[in-house]
């Protein structure tokens, strides 16, 4: 399939993009073309070439497109970023940080129009766009036709080429578009130079993002700040507070949060701003709300009044996880009648709307309205959902979590059913990577964002993942979802996952740094890591996500080569033995070469692999002591397997930080199967 013209919708936007480039480029570039290429994005084949003869960079997410464009640019001496007065402050000091990591010696930030003839480059930052000019891709093997279609908000347009007058240029249809241009910009770049290239580049999803919504110990504050960062780095836009243990989020809706921790708020919703992430209060008043209270409608909108006064626009009101066989006062009874699920489907739209009405829209800034209904996991039409659709202002958001609370997978037609039982695109809520239910009990989930069909973006509102109790852990399945949302069109898990363990070992847009190379060392010992963790189950405990599925090909083709061929039983021992010798090094290399933070979220379960590493190379002792007819050493190795995968076994998760609390598992089912299997094989 040819990527570049995939739809006549996203060539008309590429097309406008093609305009902010060349009004950026504009005096700054002579017009020599640039050079031309498509390169295959596939995962699987080989990357397209830079004239310079190496590979095109990867990009978090993937873009829409990126071609080369010429050669390299060199970034030294003193640099020009020329900026128009709408590129915003943190957009611009992102630019500089970025160009002194990169190799500028200086950078001068000047207005379009001043006098900077001394620079050894120019770099043209800015959010405006112009239809009337095309020259900048018209060369290029890039098909875009003439079109006034509604650009999409966030894309962004970016060009380096090299020549007479090197020159880079970043154009944004927004704000927002500006801002990840420069985001790309740090991931195209190496030690003293860019990678000569044009990125052309939209979302596919308009809502991106992480729902705060587990039960259980609630992320730090300081975590949430350096999760919002996070999310700005790899073109994450949004951010649902909705912590189920915050008391004054459910339980104590009512009253008002206390001054130090509304101060945490509003230093929450000004970092999402700088990264341009939506920051979205959610109060969940389901529990005990009497709807036909005038009381309760004060508390509620007096609550949201005291979040909209440090600068939140954004709201949600869930009806989640509730009971509503019954009312919580007499009031609602004589209002609605007896309890029914038809009834609370009236009260919850009925309130939503007023909220609309009256509170959001007579606030100026503020985004539409967001709820979680009672019945939010399936999509059989029901009595409450027919209520819900009826009533319910178009205006207000609905999420769903799937065919299930915890959906095995999520296709185009589950979404297309949500849209038409609740007559509007569903935002959707996905529960994985969460491990706050029983049956997660001692799993951390590392796994890729996987089982969710590409398209889907078509027929949601947006996405939002609900993580881990352990936040920087959660950033692996983070990575994976945020490049699925904004092109799942070109979304390859394996690629995805790949680029969290380089982004945990050091890759080039981790937080507000500026980093090249990750540590080849440390990430081939996370992706065994993050094997072994490879999971996700059911509510019944069955996994939708095999387990350990690199571990349990290797120990497969062990046991073929041992019952098949008894001659080289010591090859096959020798053959498997290095895999579970890097099981065993790789807990102590993660926590040399990887962020402090991931490091305290996965201790127990690097604790649980060292021993379980252990375990499987005493176990392979056992068998090559085997197959060398020393019975007496195969017993002793295996006696000290068992050992070492008793303690294993006993490794516990840490107190007060992780719901529910007991016995870490890794690598389910497999790697303990076998080292408790090894001494029957004969």
């Amino acid at each position: 399939m040819n990527r570049f013209r995939r739809t006549s919708r996203r060539s008309a936007v590429l097309a406008s993009l093609a305009c902010v480039l060349a009004l950026l480029l504009a005096g700054c570039t002579g017009d020599q073309p640039p050079d031309s290429g498509e390169t295959d994005r596939s995962g699987t084949g080989t990357a397209a070439q830079s004239p310079g003869g190496g590979e095109l960079p990867e990009v978090v997410p993937r873009p829409t497109s990126i071609i080369p464009n010429g050669g390299d640019v060199r970034v030294s001496g003193k640099v020009a970023l020329v900026t128009d007065p709408t590129v915003e402050p943190w957009t611009r000091s992102l630019a500089v940080r970025v160009l002194r990591a990169i190799g500028a010696e200086e950078v001068v930030v000047r207005e379009p129009g001043s006098s900077i003839d001394d620079s050894d480059l120019r770099v043209r930052l800015g959010s405006r766009w112009s239809p009337t000019v095309r020259k900048t891709f018209q060369d290029t093997e890039l098909d875009f036709p003439d079109g006034d279609e509604k650009l999409a908000s966030e894309s962004y347009a970016i060009s380096v080429r090299d020549g007479q007058s090197p020159a880079i240029a970043l154009g944004g249809i927004d704000p927002a578009g500006a801002y990840y241009a420069v985001q790309t910009l740090r991931q195209l770049a190496t030690p003293g130079r860019v990678a000569g290239v044009a990125v052309l580049d939209e979302p596919e999803m308009s809502t991106r993002g992480v729902i705060e919504g587990f039960y259980g110990s609630p992320w730090t504050h300081a975590e949430r700040m350096d999760q919002l960062a996070f999310y700005g780095s790899v073109k994450l836009n949004s951010y649902v507070y909705a912590p189920k243990d915050d008391p004054y989020h459910r339980d104590r809706w009512r009253d008002p949060y206390p001054t130090d921790r509304l101060r945490r708020l509003r230093d929450l919703q000004q970092q999402a701003t700088q990264h341009h992430v939506k920051f979205t209060f959610a109060l969940s008043p389901g529990k005990s709300i009497c709807f036909s209270d005038p009381d309760d409608w004060r508390a509620l909108t007096d609550k949201l009044q005291s979040l909209y006064d440090i600068g939140i626009r954004s709201f949600s009101v869930p009806f989640d996880d509730i009971d509503y066989a019954e009312w919580n006062c007499e009031s609602d009874r004589a209002e609605y009648g007896a309890p029914s699920a038809r009834a609370a489907g009236v009260a919850q739209a009925r309130l939503l709307n007023r909220l609309q009405r009256e509170f959001l829209d007579a606030h100026v800034g503020t985004m539409p309205l967001q709820t979680v209904p009672t019945e939010y996991s399936d999509t059989d039409n029901s009595p409450y959902k027919t209520a819900i659709r009826q009533r319910l202002d178009p205006a207000v958001e609905v999420m769903w979590t799937g065919e299930g609370v915890i959906p095995e997978d999520i296709t185009v037609d589950d979404a297309a059913s949500a849209e038409q039982v609740w007559g509007r695109k569903p935002l959707l809520w996905d529960n994985y990577p969460v491990n706050d239910y029983d049956a997660t009990e001692g799993l951390m989930m590392l796994g890729p964002y996987a089982e969710r069909q590409p398209g889907l973006g078509l027929r949601l509102s947006g996405l939002v993942i609900n993580p881990m109790n352990q936040a920087a852990a959660s950033k692996v399945v983070e990575i994976s979802a945020a490049d699925f949302a904004w092109n799942s069109t070109d979304f390859d898990e394996r690629r995805a996952w790949h680029e969290a363990a380089e982004y945990l070992a050091g890759d080039r847009f981790r937080g507000d740094e500026q980093r090249f190379s990750p540590d080849s060392g440390t990430v081939n010992a996370l992706m065994v890591f993050f094997d072994l963790n490879h999971t996700a189950v059911l509510p019944d405990g069955e996994p939708w996500l095999e387990p350990a599925p690199e571990l349990r090909r290797r120990l497969e083709r062990f046991r073929e080569a041992w019952n098949d061929d008894a001659s080289n039983r010591q090859g096959a021992v020798s053959e498997l033995r290095g895999y579970a010798r890097s099981i065993a090094e790789a807990p102590e290399k993660i926590r040399k070469g990887t962020p402090e933070d991931f490091v305290s979220d996965v201790r127990p379960w690097l604790r649980a692999t060292d021993l379980w590493g252990d375990a499987l190379l005493a176990a392979l002792d056992g068998l090559s002591a085997r197959a060398s007819g020393d019975s007496a050493t195969a017993s002793e190795e295996f006696r000290r397997a068992a050992e070492l995968a008793a303690r294993a076994g006993s490794v516990r998760t840490v107190t007060g930080e992780t719901l529910p609390q007991g016995r870490v598992r890794l690598a389910d089912g497999v790697l303990d199967d076998f080292v408790r299997q090894a001494p029957d094989m004969r």
